[in-house]
């Protein structure tokens, strides 16, 4: 199916550049194979051989121009292909060598004009370039491909746990750590094969030495025992078109292998190779300076030609005066060249578009005292960061929210042992922790001291003490709640990430959640965006819902409801009022106590009440009761609630589907931890327990 999309969308009878390509690399491989049994004809020959010494130029080009080797990760496979090549090469070249004594004009021209037809002379450098290859290139990038391999395995746990330190402190987000940790191990895999390609190279190196020596033994052979010639004249034919074979494939080894040094040996480069080198090497206006003092020193000798030191002297101190002029330049002149010179050549430099990174606010900061540095340190014992990633796993699971990235700094203006929680860069909470004590609460309610420094819990506000650590077993015994203080820090945090989840969901984390859902269920996502509801719209609803604690897990459910009610009416209250009750099987188990919902209700005569000050308001959402009436009905809810709450029930209120809403926005700002349900928000398997009535008297 994939392919017969591929080859539409190329066009009728087209093939796509991907197929064009395989086949290509496919057909040139089985070319290779084939050039190894069947006699190639000299001008096809003479295309190849160009082709090879084309392709060794093109590879050392891209290897002197990558700034990492996983940029060119393809090329162990793409060295054994190229040797495989000049092998093949070499083998149809020595077919036509023996059987004609003529392999092409490739071979002619550099047997007679390279060496200028002295076989000597070819044969001298010929081996000259095979020792280089061998025992200088060869041999070093195979040790550092060898030593590379090894110490990239050995320090894969080292960056494994620095991308996880990154992940929890929020400098990275999910998906980089995800990509960072596929590249390390890509690097791995790359270096482990550079380990075993780099044999190919010197096993090339020694296969031309042996198949030169065997065509020169075999042309003499054929030259002389077969064909008729004399010594000197078989000596002479068959030792230049050898040497000429020799030398047109060890040419382009030579680049291959140069290739494969510069690749493997590039570790810590930031840009490309020449310019890292024309930086580093000209970038010291001193010993640029001493050299060119040098070289005039050298100039002067007797015996020694003035005119070449001279004229490199004159080259180091002009580099020398270059480099000094960049060194003095001022600070923002080197910052724009440097933004120059990494862009590319031609690049407009950076201007006021700089400053935009500054406007970014981070959604959830956290800022610490100096004292408080111990508990994101893992190297002293500290596991907040393993905490944060724990929280923001828990609220994945119970919110269905995708916490963003939560990002830790020292701030110096905090008192040394006071945290700062903010959101979208307003302050959100606040507490300091005492590192050497452990904080007690009395679960008991009376209000119980143990002698130390009286406090306040900061996540729910309830009395507390800090107790030095050797008193903390005797706290326990006694029925005391006792925490450590990165347990406190981080169910503060963990409240105040729940308290602000509707102002954590915004349109592009609901744009993320769709992607996901439609993954498995595009047909759900397709028919509600964009046609039906626009993403604001889905956001509104998901804010609604994560403002009064229902979780937005059960996406799919929630897409559906929506797809349906918003066919009938767009208005935000509608849309969330059809979501509750698609999910009142989660609302009712979210409330419920082994199958029972504790309920709060009103007074018939209450709910007419409200209805007609509802009537009154005229929008349908707000009461239009005076601020005493409002405070009654909060003493006489609060009531209801606090006397379930002492019978160790979590009372709901419920109420008709008209008057949730109405009554949900009237409680929120006072009365927030009761939850506001609708008879058509409970599931038939939850039983309704009325735990109170609220009512009220007569409003005159």
């Amino acid at each position: 199916m994939a392919q017969t999309e591929r080859r539409t969308a190329a066009g009728p009878g087209r093939l796509s550049w991907e197929q064009s390509s395989d086949l290509i690399v496919v057909g040139g491989v089985i070319l290779v194979i084939v050039m190894m049994v069947l006699p190639m004809p000299p001008l096809l020959l003479d295309l190849l051989f160009v082709l090879n010494i084309a392709l060794g130029l093109l590879v050392l080009m891209l290897t002197m121009n990558v700034r990492h080797a996983l940029e060119l990760a393809v090329f162990p496979s793409l060295l054994l292909v190229l040797t495989l090549l000049r092998l093949g090469l070499n083998v149809s070249s020595t077919r036509l060598i023996l059987l004609h004594g003529y392999a092409g004009e490739v071979i002619r021209a550099f047997g007679h004009f390279v060496v200028g037809g002295n076989y000597v002379v070819g044969f001298v450098v010929f081996l000259i370039l095979v020792v280089i290859q061998f025992i200088v290139i060869t041999r070093g990038a195979e040790r550092v491909a060898e030593v590379a391999a090894r110490f990239t395995l050995d320090a894969m746990p080292g960056k494994q746990m620095s991308i996880d330190a990154d992940l929890n402190a929020g400098l990275i987000t999910e998906r980089e750590a995800r990509q960072r940790r596929a590249d390390i191990e890509r690097e791995a895999d790359f270096y482990g094969a550079m380990d075993g390609a780099s044999k190919f190279v010197r096993g090339d190196a020694i296969a031309s030495i042996v198949i030169t020596l065997i065509n020169i033994v075999g042309g003499f052979a054929v030259g002389v025992g077969q064909r008729g010639l004399a010594f000197d004249e078989a000596v002479r034919v068959y030792t230049l078109l050898t040497v000429g074979d020799g030398l047109v494939t060890q040419i382009p080894a030579l680049l291959i292998s140069t290739a494969t040094g510069i690749l493997i040996t590039r570790a810590a480069s930031e840009s490309n190779l020449g310019r890292d080198m024309t930086r580093q090497m000209f970038a010291n206006p001193q010993v640029l300076m001493i050299a060119s003092g040098a070289l005039v020193l050298f100039g002067l000798m007797p015996g020694l030609p003035t005119l070449p030191f001279l004229v490199l002297a004159g080259v180091a101190a002009a580099s020398a005066m270059a480099a000094q002029r960049m060194a003095t330049a001022p600070k923002g002149e080197r910052e724009e060249e440097a933004d120059r010179q990494a862009a590319g050549a031609g690049a407009p430099a950076e201007g006021p578009e700089s400053v935009l990174p500054l406007l970014q606010t981070d959604i959830i900061e956290l800022e610490i005292g100096y004292q408080l540095i111990p508990l994101v340190d893992a190297q002293q014992g500290g596991d907040l960061l393993h905490r944060i990633t724990l929280i923001r796993r828990q609220l994945a699971l119970e919110l269905g929210l995708v916490v963003p990235s939560i990002r830790i700094r020292d701030n110096m203006q905090l008192a040394p042992s006071e945290y700062l929680v903010k959101v979208k860069g307003i302050e959100a909470g606040r507490a300091e922790l005492m590192l050497d004590h452990y904080l007690a609460m009395d679960s008991t309610g009376q209000g119980r001291s143990l002698g130390g420094i009286p406090t306040r819990e900061p996540a729910f506000g309830l009395p507390a003490q800090w107790i030095p650590a050797e008193r903390r077993e005797q706290a326990e015994a006694e029925g005391f709640t006792v925490v450590d203080p990165p347990s406190v820090l981080a169910t503060h945090l963990t409240e105040i990430l729940r308290r602000f989840a509707p102002e954590l969901i915004g349109r592009q984390e609901v744009k993320l959640l769709l992607d996901r859902i439609r993954e498995d269920f595009p047909a759900v996502v397709d028919e509600l965006v964009p046609d039906l509801l626009t993403l604001g719209e889905i956001q509104k609803v998901l804010q609604g819902l994560l403002a009064e604690g229902v979780p937005i897990r059960d996406m799919v459910t929630i897409l559906e409801a929506l797809a349906d009610a918003a066919r009938v009416q767009r208005d935000p209250e509608f849309l969330l009022a059809h979501v509750r009750q698609a999910l009142s099987r989660h609302i009712s188990h979210l409330y419920a106590q082994d199958g029972v919902l504790s309920a709060v209700t009103l007074s018939s005569s209450l709910e007419a009440e409200l209805q007609e000050a509802l009537e009154a308001a005229g929008n349908g959402l707000d009461v239009a009761w005076p601020a005493a009436r409002i405070q009654a009905f909060y003493r006489a809810l609060a009531s209801q609630v606090e006397r379930a709450a002492a019978q160790g029930r979590q009372a709901v209120l419920l109420t008709s589907p008209a008057l949730r809403r109405p009554l949900r926005r009237l409680t929120e700002r006072v009365l927030a931890q009761v939850p506001v349900v609708s008879f058509n928000e409970i599931s038939g398997d939850v039983t309704v327990q009325a735990v109170g009535t609220v009512e009220l008297d007569h409003a005159g």
